[in-house]
């Protein structure tokens, strides 16, 4: 494992170790897949791993103009894995798509004639995927695992890749990109790697759900402000959806296993629901006069910040749904 520029690189092997070791406040419910299409191959040369990723970086922050590099994890052509982004921060790859997930950015161009999948990095995406649904214990399906084809490019909505969509990951991207292609030939492989096909935790270990409401919150050993703050995961950020398994005091455990407290007056409760309808349509108001947005589909969990006529505000996206398709959890 090498560190540089802020970012490690790493081997799938080290990968698995270091991922099944992170401590996490933000819930993750969803893996985006994606290639980077530039840098491509050619721009590979077997030991550029950081400069590229550096690059990125720096087109992500001063042409898009975001905070900073869009992507939580590039796998590289040789099976290299490289750390970006943080964890606890939602990437920047998907609009209107990126709340609780984690984003890998395949470094290639995988569209039909382009770059040719190594056999190493074909492993590693296997096994990254397999990895990260076994730690935030997500099923492997189509609405956990996504691909950057499915929504329009512009709105977010999903449409599958009928309209407005960029090729990525890439048109033959095991196989192709659209949905029929990763259930028929990527799915069974992140299954065979040791991924859940079901959900393996318990709800009920589960007090409820919050979502941080301050830019930036500290988590601390004990429920006391006067406690020592946790040296082995970053601070909570906005928006992010925490777990509480134990309340005393106004301060919320964060964690099943360790003693990880948060300032319950920085946070806000919300409700995890999930779609039961087969498109959901997303507004910009509390009634159907609103405009639309976007869609969610059946089967995506979506967590709920406020209730207002039998409408529900979706968390950090500014989009409200009928609650009347709705299942909560």
């Amino acid at each position: 494992m090498t560190t540089k520029f802020g970012f490690k690189l790493m081997s799938i092997q080290e990968f698995e170790a270091w991922i099944d070791a992170r401590q996490l406040a933000r819930t993750v419910l969803t893996i985006q897949e994606h290639h980077t299409y530039s840098p491509a191959y050619a721009q590979f040369n077997g030991s550029n791993h950081f400069a590229l990723q550096q690059g990125m970086k720096n087109y992500h922050v001063n042409q898009n103009g975001w905070s900073d590099i869009g992507q939580h994890f590039t796998t590289f052509p040789d099976g290299m894995v490289m750390t970006g982004r943080s964890l606890e921060k939602s990437p920047a790859c998907i609009v209107g798509q990126n709340a609780n997930a984690i984003c890998i950015e395949n470094l290639g161009n995988f569209d039909l004639g382009k770059d040719a999948m190594t056999p190493a990095q074909h492993n590693t995406i296997i096994r990254i995927t397999a990895r990260l649904c076994k730690r935030f214990h997500l099923p492997v399906n189509t609405n956990s695992i996504v691909y950057h084809h499915w929504f329009d490019l512009s709105t977010g909505e999903r449409n599958n890749g009928t309209k407005n969509n960029k090729t990525c990951p890439g048109t033959a991207f095991f196989g192709g990109n659209k949905v029929a292609d990763c259930v028929a030939n990527f799915l069974p492989l992140v299954i065979q790697a040791g991924a859940p096909s079901a959900p393996v935790v318990p709800v009920s270990t589960v007090l409820k759900y919050v979502s941080v409401t301050a830019s930036s919150l500290n988590i601390r050993t004990k429920p006391d402000a006067n406690s020592a703050k946790v040296t082995d995961r970053e601070p909570a950020t906005l928006g992010a959806i925490l777990r509480v398994y134990q309340e005393k005091n106004g301060w919320y455990k964060i964690s099943g296993s360790q003693e990880h407290w948060v300032l319950g007056k920085y946070t806000t409760d919300v409700k995890r629901a999930t779609v039961k309808a087969s498109t959901l349509n997303a507004r910009s108001g509390p009634n159907a006069n609103f405009d639309k947005l976007g869609t969610y589909t059946q089967g995506q969990e979506l967590f709920i910040i406020k209730e207002q006529n039998g409408w529900c505000l979706v968390n950090m996206d500014n989009r409200w749904v009928s609650k009347d398709y709705l299942t909560f959890a």
